[in-house]
């Protein structure tokens, strides 16, 4: 086998897309340097933007699938940090001021996309009390309000009519309550406003709500998905491509289908999915006694049929709904409640699935990563408080 040269490994390079730059690194200067060994064996150091940074994970994919297509037998992938002077050109090059983006979630170590593809599934209510069962688990947790014309996590945690501080470095500051720092575009229009934009102002505020909001450490950023498949959707998955999907679905046949669009849609984009969510699997009264009025089953179907564990069967209550409403999740007021009880349940499950440890911040190089091939043969801006 022939042994792959540089300029044939740089010319494989330029497939491996900064997701939020929106350049190949090789154009960026990312690729710090490329050592190839007698055997065909590559090693490949990239330059990141912060030490930290949320979408390390794809690009060390993308070099081994790119160094792997130009002829490597085997590759190793290390990383490390541009200075400032080296950041500094990197922004005069693409023509912008202020932090990179690939910061901007540096210190958030889960992003977990919670959708349906439908409306009424009870998605909102269930992220804001799934947010405060991991909060009141001892993690850090926020929650991106991406159901930009249908937002309601304000209200479902009493935070209606406040507006965001700003930092000193004009970050955006989350609002807090119960434990999670909440981000919304509820918090920059008139109380029950209606927001009617197109896929380009949408795609605008949703980047400012990932760049510009100062979220700190998080073990978990939930975002509440609006219904359907489209703008939103693709957005999340070109900004956060390391996010996982989290299906929410009643127990009917009907919920279960637009559901299993919802994972076809993560499929296309590449966002693995983490697991399924049953809500609305029984109603429960006051009394104890059950109705399955939606139905039985389909929440472990859909779960079955995408080969992903199902985390949870959460029953309707009218705790859950009274509590919703007046701005206080069901899980910190009545815990012993059937609902609240299901979804620390779906927390702990999604804790299980996911590493919790936060990332060493450090200018240091990472140590490399070997991989072995199992075969060798603009625009908008959303009014700032302050």
């Amino acid at each position: 086998m022939a042994i792959p040269t540089r300029d044939a490994l740089l010319q494989s390079l330029t497939a491996v897309i900064d997701p939020e730059l929106r350049e190949n690194i090789v154009e960026l200067g990312m690729v710090r340097s490329i050592e190839i060994a007698d055997d065909g064996a590559v090693a490949i150091t990239v330059s990141l933007t912060t030490a930290g940074c949320p979408i390390r994970n794809h690009f060390q994919t993308a070099v081994v699938k790119a160094a792997q297509e130009a002829g490597a037998t085997k590759v190793s992938v290390a990383f490390d940090v541009l200075s400032d002077n080296e950041k500094g050109a990197l922004q005069k090059k693409l023509g912008r001021s202020g932090n990179l983006p690939s910061g901007a979630l540096a210190q958030v170590q889960n992003v977990v996309c919670v959708g349906s593809g439908k409306g009424g599934v009870g998605k909102s209510t269930l992220t804001s009390n799934l947010a405060a069962a991991l909060a009141a688990d001892g993690k850090k947790v926020g929650i991106l309000d991406a159901d930009v014309w249908g937002y309601s996590i304000p209200r479902m945690f009493g935070l209606g009519g406040d507006r965001p501080p700003v930092s000193p470095e004009r970050k955006i500051l989350p609002l807090e309550a119960h434990g999670v720092k909440i981000m919304s575009i509820g918090f920059f229009v008139q109380e029950d406003s209606a927001v009617v934009w197109r896929g380009p102002m949408l795609h605008k505020a949703l980047t400012q709500f990932l760049e510009d909001v100062d979220w700190g450490e998080l073990d978990f950023l939930l975002v509440d998905l609006p219904p359907g498949t489209g703008d939103v959707s693709m957005t999340l998955a070109q900004l956060l491509p390391d996010a996982k999907f989290l299906l929410v679905t009643t127990p009917q046949p009907t919920a279960q289908k637009v559901a299993r669009r919802a994972a076809e849609m993560a499929h296309k984009v590449q966002l693995e999915i983490a697991g399924v969510v049953e809500n609305m699997s029984v109603f429960t009264t006051p009394s104890g006694e059950r109705f399955p009025i939606f139905g039985e089953g389909g929440g472990q179907e859909l779960a079955d049929e995408l080969d992903v564990p199902l985390l949870g069967k959460v029953p309707l209550t009218m705790p859950l709904r009274e509590q919703a409403d007046a701005g206080a999740p069901l899980v910190g007021t009545d815990p012993d409640d059937p609902a609240a009880q299901a979804i620390r349940q779906a927390a702990r499950g999604l804790i299980a699935l996911m590493p919790v440890e936060l990332p060493v911040l450090s200018a240091a190089p990472t140590p490399a990563i070997e991989v072995i091939p199992a075969a060798a043969p603009s625009g908008m801006s959303l009014p700032m408080a302050g």
